[in-house]
């Protein structure tokens, strides 16, 4: 968790000096998290593959069985 939070501080919310306000904030979160993060951002703990990827393979052998 504490890593995830690191790369969204420098990710996401250091380059922004001031949010307009709580909603302008809380899209710009969502958008990193669902739009950049899950999709593109690999993690160590899955193999070195996206979440996405892990999500894809994980439907397509349940698929399967």
């Amino acid at each position: 968790m504490e890593s995830f939070y690191a790369s969204l501080k420098k990710e996401c919310v250091y380059p922004v000096p001031v949010f307009e306000n709580y909603e302008t904030a809380a899209a710009v979160l969502f958008e990193y998290v669902h739009a950049f993060y899950n999709r593109k951002k690999i993690h160590s703990s899955l193999g070195y593959q996206t979440p996405l990827q892990v999500e894809i393979a994980t439907l397509t052998s349940q698929i399967a069985a």
